[in-house]
């Protein structure tokens, strides 16, 4: 069986603390047939001197060099139209791939039918030093994984939960060119992505752990739900496209639980526009229940009961929520 090509795209953006071993995970890695892109979406730290160093030491990397912010999906879709591998990965330059990371994820592509587009597994969460937090998915004692992992047809998974680790995937190429990229007028890429991809392609879930998150307060990850988030913004344009995919009563439940989550976060951290927005969906949908006819009470009144998040994340992780 020949060996396909796996591009993997590199996402740098003031990344200088972590790149030496981002970029290493890559050249480290046991697949042989792989193409390296990086693009740096005007770092204003060091970030730039030291890809420059990889570069003159591995010529056939290549590096876009940006001179204005795009974003990353913007930058994505960049590093994507040049690149040639039948598989791509989307590497943010703050995390860690491990070794067998590409070749354990194209055996398994090779064992699976050609409507499989995503393959997904479970990962490392390590802090600004590298120091060990633990495992994205929890394992009881007879090993069932929590968030629960889901195979084959997840549109309505996807729809209702979050229970993909996004560094952890490998997409085939069909896929993006289907999709046309990622959407650069989003904030941010991995549910818009699982949305549209998921309506068609099939996901397949591989039970290792090969590759390293990272927990830091500058990811994007981490200013999810605070006070002018601008990714709540682009929740609301998914959830609007995400509207004229669903097809049956079951999707149509998974999607009126999602915005209702939304909904709720939305509310509780001050964001009432983008609250607003959210619970107008939920009444086109026919969701609005009397808890959600109060929400949406609150929210004209902008009634400020942030400290309920608070509290609830004190009680349940022993911490403030920002």
């Amino acid at each position: 069986m020949t060996e396909p090509l796996v591009s993997i795209i590199c996402l740098c953006y003031n990344h200088a603390s972590f790149l030496r071993e981002a970029l290493d995970s890559v050249l480290d890695q046991t697949y042989p047939k792989i193409e390296i892109l990086i693009v740096d979406d005007l770092s204003t730290d060091n970030s730039v001197e030291i890809i420059q160093d990889y570069v003159h030491r591995f010529p056939a990397i290549r590096f876009i060099r940006h001179t204005q912010n795009q974003g990353n999906c913007a930058s994505f879709n960049e590093a994507l139209l040049l690149s040639q591998g039948e598989f791509i990965i989307d590497f943010a330059t703050d995390d860690v791939l491990y070794p067998d990371r590409v070749a354990l994820q194209v055996e398994a592509f090779q064992k699976l039918g050609a409507t499989y587009g995503v393959v997904y597994t479970d990962a490392e969460l390590i802090d600004e030093q590298s120091t060990s937090l633990g495992f994205f998915y929890a394992r009881n004692a007879s090993g069932q994984l929590f968030p629960k992992p889901v195979q084959g047809d997840v549109f309505s998974e996807v729809l209702g939960r979050y229970f993909i680790c996004p560094p952890t995937m490998m997409i085939r190429r069909l896929v993006l060119e289907e999709l046309k990229g990622y959407d650069p007028e989003l904030a941010y890429e991995d549910f818009d992505f699982w949305v549209r991809s998921s309506r068609n392609w099939k996901y397949h879930f591989l039970d290792q752990v090969l590759c390293q998150r990272r927990m830091h307060p500058h990811s994007l990850s981490r200013r999810v739900y605070q006070k002018g988030d601008k990714q709540l913004a682009s929740t609301v344009k998914v959830i609007q496209k995400a509207q004229k995919l669903v097809r049956t009563p079951l999707e149509r439940e998974a999607l009126k639980v999602r915005i209702k989550y939304e909904a709720r976060h939305a509310y509780l951290t001050a964001n009432y526009a983008e609250a607003a927005q959210l619970l107008q969906i939920l009444q086109e949908e026919g969701g609005m229940t009397a808890v959600y006819k109060l929400l949406r009470m609150l929210t004209k009144q902008k009634v400020p009961l942030q400290f309920l998040r608070r509290w609830y994340h004190r009680w349940r992780y022993g911490h403030t929520s920002a």
